[in-house]
């Protein structure tokens, strides 16, 4: 992936974030440059951390039937939670929700960014 498709991957990330904000009750940023942090946050922890997480619940997912996987999407929102300044999150419904939204948007900026 080049930068191109990484700043475009956020930008949708970053709208993400701000709709969340308003549609999601329980979801709150106190600004626009907390919504950037938390796009940046989230991209980093679903490249790094994500795998690794998922890679460690793969008995569990497999005894759910996959359905553990929404819970490792839930615990990516709440770590995020922690580390940004100015975000918070409360309840398990909306980080879920919001973790849905953002694989949304990274797919929307997949198909976007897409080289043809």
């Amino acid at each position: 992936m080049n930068i191109k498709n990484y700043v475009i991957r956020l930008v949708f990330i970053i709208i993400m974030v701000i709709a969340a904000d308003r549609l999601l009750k329980g979801f709150h940023i106190e600004s626009y440059t907390v919504a950037f942090w938390v796009a940046l946050a989230m991209s980093i922890l679903n490249t790094f951390v994500k795998p690794v997480l998922q890679f460690l619940a793969i008995p569990i997912t497999i005894l759910t039937l996959g359905f553990f996987y929404l819970v490792v999407n839930v615990i990516i929102v709440y770590i995020a939670a922690y580390m940004v300044t100015g975000f918070t999150i409360s309840g398990f419904l909306t980080p879920l929700i919001f973790s849905f939204m953002v694989s949304v948007a990274n797919s929307i900026a997949n198909a976007v960014s897409s080289d043809k």
